[in-house]
């Protein structure tokens, strides 16, 4: 992936690390494109980046999806890359489950990224070079107990990832799984001043030092959420599964 001159769309763009992807990469000369469910946030973000562009878009709405993909395109033909970056993370008591609380999970996390990577495949598959970034987290490959839908969702952007890159190997599209430890962000009632996450200037710093490695790797992960990532080949799956969920109960 070329880390300037790019058309990025950053899904879920007005909080959290869609925020800081989004501001990093138009600093790097990229035009930048983001989405969110709030207008307000978008104008936020916007108002704070001259040059940026914002949509409100529902990624529970599959419909939604097809007309966002269709406008976008049309105004911003030269797109050619894409974070598919929103997401809901909860915690879930699984003995009173909240189905309806799981299924916007599921339906945000992995349907959104599905719908929407088919709705714009057409059009990357169009472009000279282009690049889908999924999102996935080290929870997919450690589950945290307490949030079993996100763990879950995210353990199934791994795999689609795989499949997708191992599909579009012989295209000119890029597939880059981002692999977020727990960082300091707003995507849990008190994650952004855990002192047991990581702080949100480093993750950003040595994520975006990936970005400019060439070749890209195809799985951005910082090191510090190797502890999970590779737990399971290294031996430690239980070990580490234990530790996580007696450390954050």
């Amino acid at each position: 992936m070329q880390i300037s001159g790019n058309t990025i769309l950053v899904t879920g763009g007005n909080s959290g690390l869609g925020r800081r992807f989004a501001k990093e990469f138009a600093k790097r000369g990229n035009k930048v494109i983001i989405t969110g469910r709030k207008q307000a946030t978008i104008d936020a973000v916007v108002a704070a980046n001259p040059g940026m562009t914002g949509y409100v878009l529902d990624l529970q709405d599959a419909q939604a999806i097809r007309d966002f993909a269709t406008r976008l395109t049309a105004e911003h033909p030269d797109l050619n890359v894409v974070i598919h970056n929103a997401g809901i993370m909860a915690a879930e008591d699984l003995t009173a489950p909240d189905v309806h609380l799981a299924e916007d999970i599921v339906t945000t996390n992995l349907l959104g990224p599905i719908r929407l990577i088919a709705a714009l495949m057409p059009h990357m598959l169009k472009q000279d070079r282009a690049t889908i970034m999924t999102v996935s987290s080290g929870l997919a490959f450690v589950p945290l107990v307490k949030t079993p839908t996100y763990n879950a969702t995210k353990a199934a952007i791994h795999s689609y990832s795989l499949s997708l890159r191992e599909q579009l190997k012989e295209t000119n599209v890029e597939v880059i799984e981002i692999v977020p430890p727990g960082v300091q962000t707003d995507l849990m009632p008190g994650q952004a001043d855990d002192p047991q996450m990581m702080p949100l200037e480093d993750y950003i710093a040595e994520t975006m030092a990936n970005f400019e490695k060439q070749p890209t790797p195809a799985e951005n992960a910082v090191a510090r959420v190797d502890f999970l990532r590779k737990a399971s080949e290294e031996g430690r799956f239980e070990q580490v599964f234990h530790l996580l969920n007696s450390t954050h109960r």
